[in-house]
């Protein structure tokens, strides 16, 4: 069997064994990747035996060149070849290739090697996925900005705190941006509070789709935004209109502000939200919850406002932080946890973030 393919490689040096090296290269889209495990012939060092599989979407095949027969041979030179156990090429037949390689391959595919697709094309695929994603929300934006522009007189005389109107058709435009693209899955709706009822949600935060994703549960709460968010064009005006609470990250007095308007909020009815963090996650995890965005278990335990922990699950993945111009394949799902009331801040914030964090444990 012979198969060839341009490669490159990557040195990983293994700690344990000094003298075994891994390669790391691409080749065209019949694999994602290949490892490649060198050893010199008389180095003798022990390493652990790994199934070989191809029925799984990943197939692992890895040994020791004294002990394992049934690998594959690689020639390293310009042109790849792949023999099976009982042969060998010409630099072989005259005991010129110093050392022996194994390969391990890995396929992406679900089971079938000509199921697996490139790195580039996958890149390609989730950077046309994101035009597409901000043509969506940019079109449904124009349209449902005008009508809430129309609305708007109505909404500031008859329910100028909670604005219900204004928020479905928020919750119109993430549903119609978010349909063409991922699936949420929503677990605990019971735990929502009734519409009318004022609360502080708060929730990790992953990702830019957070926003559309919280959107699509329909409820009137006001978001915590910087201020250089509001001059966007239609999504920035939008905000204003639903009343987002602008807020100077850096500005002592803006934050001192923010806080009080969110207590003026809740007490006239209205619910708040916040990101504890403070910041999107890169990796997934749940980070420390700021000095500032703590302010949340403050407010709540003022005004005797129960908390309702969210946990999101899937949203990095599909637009990872810093990535806004790329739209992965996945899918979402939001947790509404519990309220927890209490009127210890320290304890409320605890206690929700463990709550959190436990369900991202469990993902």
């Amino acid at each position: 069997m012979e198969v060839a393919c341009p490669i490159q490689f990557r040195v990983l040096d293994l700690p344990q064994c000094p003298n075994r090296r891994f390669y790391h290269f691409h080749e065209e889209p019949r694999f994602s990747s290949f490892t490649i495990l060198r050893s010199h012939k008389r180095a003798s060092c022990k390493h652990p035996f790994f199934s070989t599989s191809h029925i799984t979407s990943q197939s692992s095949l890895l040994g020791n060149p004294k002990k394992q027969r049934n690998v594959l041979r690689v020639s390293c030179f310009p042109k790849v070849e792949f023999f099976g156990p009982r042969f060998c090429n010409k630099l072989n037949l005259q005991n010129k290739l110093p050392r022996d390689v194994i390969v391990r391959s890995e396929i992406t595919a679900a089971g079938s090697a000509g199921d697996g697709y490139s790195l580039p094309e996958l890149k390609m695929e989730a950077k046309v996925r994101g035009v597409c994603f901000y043509a969506v929300t940019s079109f449904a934006a124009i349209f449902l900005f005008m009508l809430m522009l129309v609305g708007h007189p109505s909404v500031l005389m008859f329910d100028r705190y909670q604005r219900k109107f204004h928020y479905f058709v928020a919750k119109v435009w993430a549903t119609l941006t978010v349909t063409p693209f991922f699936k949420i899955e929503y677990e605990g709706l019971e735990n929502l509070p009734p519409p009318n009822t004022p609360a502080v949600y708060v929730s990790n935060h992953q990702s830019f789709l957070d926003i559309y994703t919280l959107l699509t549960l329909g409820r009137s709460f006001k978001f915590i935004s910087k201020t250089g968010v509001f001059l966007f064009p239609v999504i920035g005006w939008a905000m204003f209109l639903l009343g987002v609470i602008p807020l100077k990250r850096m500005d002592s007095r803006s934050q001192m502000d923010c806080l009080k308007q969110c207590i003026d909020l809740i007490k006239k009815g209205a619910s708040v939200f916040f990101f504890p963090e403070g910041t999107r996650s890169k990796d997934g995890k749940l980070g420390a919850f700021k000095d500032v965005q703590k302010g949340a278990f403050s407010i709540a335990a003022k005004t005797n406002a129960p908390v309702v922990p969210i946990t999101l699950i899937g949203t990095g993945q599909i637009m990872p932080a810093g990535r806004e111009g790329m739209v992965n394949l996945g899918s979402v799902k939001v947790v509404i946890h519990k309220p927890i009331d209490g009127k210890d801040a320290d304890m409320l914030c605890k206690e929700a973030r463990n709550t959190i964090a436990s369900v991202l444990i469990q993902a």
